[in-house]
Formats: C-alpha cells, structure tokens, sequence
C-alpha cells in the first residue's frame, strides 16, 4: 500500500515519502497563489478554491490568507465561508456541508502523532477525518482536533478547542468545547 493510500485511510503513514511530499508542494503553491488574488477578482478566487479542494460547492468564498496540506481531502458544500487565516490540516478527509461559516484565525487539523517520543521522532503520523455539518457556525480562533464531527445547525462559540463530537442543534463553547446549551 502506498503511503498516500495509509495516509487517507487513517493508518500510520511516512508524510515524507516523495509523492505526499510533491502533493504538499503542489497545494501550498496553489495556496500562495490564491492568498495573492486581488479581493476584486472573485471569479478568479473561485477557480483557485476549486483547484485546490476536492470537492466544491456553489458559492465558495474563503479570506486569504488560507493554508493547506493536500486541498484534494478536503469538501465544502454550498455556501462555504471562511475569514481570514483559516488553517485545514487535510491529511484525510475534512467534510463540510451546506452554509458553514468559519471566523478568522481557525484551525481544522486532522493529522495526529504519537504520543511516544521515540514513534514520534520517526516521523511516522496518522490522521483522522473530520466532518462539519449543514448550517454550522464556528467562531474566531476555533481549534478542531482529530476525529471530530459536528453536527447540523450548531454554533461553535470563539476560541473553543473542539477534542470531541459536538451534536446538532446546540452552542458549544470552551477548552475543552462542550455543548451548553440547544438553539433552535
């Protein structure tokens, strides 16, 4: 199995084998690219968001400045907005549906490591999918860690550090983030 294939299955992975080390190259590029657009050139921006991503929807638009590993493991759905600085990780899959909104300086990471010092400075790593649902609302300098899902219709209140799911139809604030209360 090639280290891309371990890689997006969640297994322990090489991240400096030469084609993931390519496929990063390739996507900061696309990135640098992208962070340089003038704001008045949005259909030039949309084209970049769909070269750079896996899978788009309608009406994408993200603030540069925004950074990537991949770009191919990533989805967005329709109505995607990201504010400036936004940071995904996409060592494997990151979804998210319809009318997600994300505030600046967030962070969506799936790549883990171990937590043995001596398997962590082999270099191995793994990562985990992370899943964002429809109508979700994440504020400024959210950190979403490994393995999470959100659910629909959700707030995610500024600065959290979401380590675990967040079900549908709640707020979520805190370090660690927890739902506090339902919205309708």
């Amino acid at each position: 199995m090639k280290e891309k294939e371990k890689m997006v299955a969640g297994l322990d992975y090489n991240p400096f084998d030469a084609e993931l080390s390519c496929d990063r190259i390739c996507a900061k590029t696309l990135c640098q690219t992208y962070n340089q657009i003038s704001p008045k050139e949005f259909e030039t921006r949309k084209k970049y968001i769909k070269k750079i991503f896996g899978k788009v929807g309608e009406h994408p638009f993200i603030e540069p400045n925004f950074f990537c590993d991949y770009g191919y493991n990533i989805e967005i759905g329709d109505n995607f907005y990201a504010n400036h600085n936004l940071v995904i990780l996409d060592c494997t899959k990151v979804k998210m549906g319809n009318n997600v909104w994300i505030g600046p300086n967030c962070g969506i990471y799936t790549a883990t490591h171990p937590l043995n010092s001596e398997e962590r400075i082999s270099g191995i790593e793994s990562a985990k999918p992370i899943t964002i649902g429809n109508n979700v609302w994440i504020g400024g300098n959210v950190c979403i860690l490994p393995g999470v899902s959100i659910g629909d219709n959700t707030v995610i209140g500024a600065g959290s550090v979401v380590n675990k799911d967040i079900p549908s139809n709640v707020l979520a604030v805190g370090n660690p983030c927890r739902p506090i209360k339902s919205v309708d």
